[in-house]
């Protein structure tokens, strides 16, 4: 049977397939098995530009075809991988013999069994796969996060001007302004992409226990450390963990998916904000004709972009957590755990990025309904009393913060009269009683 949108097990395979299918190049099956074919090939080319005495005859001119192998890798190649597999029971191994028939076909069989030569299979897991990682977050997570802050930072722009009752605790408090409450979650996730940007990743390079003992009981005179860290940092792009075990020690990896993970946090905290301002009118939505809000009540527009996002980044957070938990523990040198845990990788980068694509949908559908904000700051001149009661302690006028809480701090409603009776009864200057009459929640917004 066919993997379609209504047999597939997982909506990222399924309904929403169509949201994360550039995902599939760097974190489906096949995406992985060429990640593994690249690595073998670049490893057998830096074999040869030591070069080993038995591959200082390799031609280099042959490069290009080595390279073509996962340059130019295919389904069928994948296909007949797990063919081998399906025999050896062991995926790398099975890639090494794929390889080891394309060198048969290239006429290379006499230098053949350089491939994958000292090496276990994490040590092209453990490059592989972070690899994928790397080319994932730069060619499909960045992209995506962009579009999403960048709508962000557009609509902090828009909205800059735009006075908003602040709501602490939920009530009303001092007033603030539309945009700025926007532009601190482009803020947010701007530090938070800095600290990505700066986790390295990282990946294990050294044999079946991190020693290169095969490779320094066949060859005890070259230098295998510098080997490595050439390897995997000039070569790959990568960082090179060292020491390690069997396998990479994750710390690294952990602290992406944590950084991932508090990103995805953030934007949830924007999910729900921009969800509680829909429901106090502060913004109305586009109305796609056809679309349907309830089935059972004609009028709704739900908020169901910022809902779906929420959903949607709090699987990949759970996921991230465990990833980010599990992940650096490891019985003595190595356990196999990491390995069935690492083929679910995909999965929270697929609902992360079907929560960002959420979430700007949202955003784009967003319409300002700003007499709504306007009606609610009129409505709570209370908010004024900081204003007032920090004027009069700079003009050293007794007790001001009590005088304003025995005004404010009833069931009554404050108005605008209010606030300047009492400001008539003050014992202070008419030009004071005049630079306390022009605040108004709609002015008293700071910087």
């Amino acid at each position: 049977m066919n993997l379609t949108q209504l047999n597939a097990i997982s909506p990222i395979d399924g309904r929403y397939r169509n949201k994360v299918s550039d995902l599939a190049q760097y974190f489906s099956e096949e995406a992985l098995i060429k990640y593994r074919v690249k690595v073998e090939i670049e490893y057998f080319i830096a074999l040869c530009e030591i070069p080993l005495p038995q591959l200082s005859d390799f031609n280099t001119d042959l490069y290009g075809d080595l390279r073509k192998i996962y340059e130019d890798f295919s389904a069928e190649d994948a296909l007949k991988i797990k063919e081998i597999e399906s025999v050896t029971n062991h995926d790398v191994k099975a890639v090494e013999y794929f390889i080891k028939e394309k060198f048969d076909a290239l006429g290379l069989k006499k230098h053949k069994e350089f491939i994958h030569f000292g090496l276990t299979s994490q040590d092209i897991n453990n490059t592989a796969i972070p690899l994928s990682i790397k080319d994932a977050i730069e060619e499909v997570y960045y992209p995506t996060l962009d579009g999403l802050t960048s709508k962000l930072a557009e609509l902090s722009e828009e909205w800059e001007n735009i006075p908003m009752l602040a709501r602490t605790h939920g009530q009303p408090a001092s007033p603030t302004r539309l945009g700025k409450e926007l532009f601190v979650f482009v803020e947010r996730i701007n530090q938070q992409v800095l600290f990505i940007q700066n986790t390295p990743n990282a990946a294990k390079f050294g044999g079946a226990t991190g020693n290169y003992n095969a490779h320094k009981v066949a060859y005890p005179n070259i230098d295998w450390k510098n080997f490595g860290t050439n390897f995997v940092e000039n070569i790959l792009g990568l960082h090179h963990s060292f020491p390690t075990t069997q396998i990479e020690h994750y710390d690294h990896m952990a602290a992406l998916f944590d950084g991932l993970k508090r990103i995805n946090t953030i934007l949830i905290d924007l999910d729900r904000d921009v969800w509680t301002y829909i429901s106090m009118d502060y913004f109305k939505q586009k109305i796609k004709k056809g679309e349907v809000g309830s089935s059972a009540m004609p009028h709704k527009v739900n908020p169901i972009d910022f809902e779906n996002s929420e959903g949607n980044l709090g699987i990949a957070n759970a996921i991230f957590e465990h990833l980010s938990a599990k992940l650096p523990v490891s019985r003595l040198q190595r356990d196999l755990t990491d390995s069935t845990v690492l083929r679910n990788v995909g999965v929270p980068f697929g609902h992360t990025v079907i929560g960002f694509k959420a979430t700007l949908k949202g955003l784009n559908k967003l319409l300002l309904n700003q007499a709504k904000f306007e009606e609610d700051l009129e409505n709570n001149w209370a908010v004024a009393a900081e204003a007032i009661q920090t004027i009069l302690r700079r003009e050293g006028y007794p007790n001001p913060y009590e005088a304003l809480k025995g005004l404010t701090r009833t069931n009554e409603k404050i108005t605008q009269q209010s606030i300047a009776n009492f400001i008539d009864t003050l014992e202070v200057s008419d030009a004071i009683k005049a630079e306390l009459k022009q605040i108004t929640p709609s002015n008293y917004t700071g910087i």
